[in-house]
């Protein structure tokens, strides 16, 4: 009789457990793509402008003179910054690119300020800065000019200002306390640096019911400084005074000895100034005067040559480097910060009035 053997025991099968890690991964890039979705398919504002490098041009394509010369062997450029209102994402996208600084929106657009608005003020801007560019350039070469101003117009009163429901779009101021008004700048220096509570009477030409311009004194008593964004922040300075109005040059009238046409197709800003002046003067002139080098620059002109500060100076640094200029005319308020953006790759230049600019480009030896 055979002995039984042992009885083996027989385990089940072990199942095979997987990996948890290619789930959680999954999960995480679900979470992200729901992320990216939402933010592109329900682009929720925030109220930020995004400032990058904006293009960069040859001010010679958009200037045109009579019987230009023909020696110019460099190049001048005029720099610009991009403005775009963001999203979540595109916030997302400026907080890691270097080149990008975020603004809040009321310091580029007011609260109460339309973005078409915004957009008209930019435009007058760059036409003022047109007209003083031809006048300071035609002067330095000794030609005379006629400019002749005819007030500040009104484009946009601000809601909660004194203005509001006093003064309306359309309105030309031609007096502040009886002190003449030829040009928009002429009535904020002459409103600003008053305190809240000050009274003043504004000259206005007004268009009436049936069309007829007519001319009234406006009494206003100034208030604080107060803007109030479209979260409900408020922003003020209550011992600053404010008239709450948007204005530009009511049209001035300009006798050029030489005819110059400067074509900023739809760039906005005030901010080309100095280089539409250096152009026409380079235009003008039988000499080269950027002794065969690439200039950038930037900065605003006033009418007594004067170069003033302008903004987006980081990103106008970058954009200098990025088309190869070789130096970088800036105004004296925006010298510091162009030099901590440019590095070691392109020399920066301080510059306060046309002169400054001439007699550096003067000290250049020829390429």
């Amino acid at each position: 009789m055979n002995e039984l053997e042992p009885q083996q025991d027989i385990a089940p099968p072990r199942r095979r457990r997987l990996p948890i890690w290619p789930f959680v991964l999954a999960s995480a890039m679900l979470l992200v793509g729901a992320f990216v979705f939402a933010a592109v398919a329900i682009p929720i504002s925030m109220p930020y402008y995004a400032m990058s490098p904006g293009p960069v041009s040859d001010v010679s394509d958009y200037i045109e003179v009579e019987n230009p010369s023909d020696t110019t062997e460099g190049e001048l450029f005029f720099l610009t910054v991009s403005l775009q209102e963001v999203n979540v994402l595109e916030w997302v996208g400026a907080q890691l690119d270097s080149r990008v600084d975020l603004a809040p929106r009321e310091n580029i657009r007011p609260a109460g300020v339309t973005q078409e608005q915004l957009r008209e003020q930019n435009l007058a801007l760059m036409n003022r800065s047109k007209d003083n560019a031809k006048f300071v350039a035609l002067t330095y070469l000794g030609y005379e000019v006629t400019y002749i101003g005819s007030g500040a117009e009104i484009t946009a009163t601000i809601e909660e200002s004194a203005a509001e429901g006093v003064l309306q779009e359309g309105d030309i101021i031609k007096f502040v306390d009886g002190e003449e008004v030829e040009f928009s700048s002429d009535a904020v220096d002459l409103i600003g640096g008053r305190a809240p509570g000050d009274a003043l009477v504004l000259t206005i030409e007004r268009a009436s019911e049936d069309g007829e311009l007519e001319v009234i004194d406006v009494p206003l008593v100034l208030g604080p400084y107060r803007f109030i964004d479209e979260d409900g922040n408020v922003l003020d300075d209550p011992d600053r005074g404010m008239a709450g109005v948007m204005l530009r040059d009511a049209p001035v009238e300009i006798k050029f000895p030489v005819p110059v046409d400067i074509d900023s197709q739809n760039i906005g800003g005030p901010s080309a100034g100095m280089m539409f002046t250096l152009e026409i003067i380079n235009a003008l002139t039988e000499e080269d005067i950027t002794q065969g080098r690439r200039i950038a620059g930037t900065g605003t002109i006033n009418a007594d040559g004067e170069v003033g500060s302008i903004g987006g100076m980081r990103q106008k640094t970058f954009g200098a480097i990025d088309v190869g200029a070789e130096y970088l005319l800036v105004p004296a308020g925006n010298y510091d910060e162009a030099v901590d953006a440019a590095g070691d790759d392109i020399e920066v230049v301080r510059v306060e009035t046309i002169q400054d600019a001439m007699t550096f480009l003067a000290s250049l030896a020829a390429a």
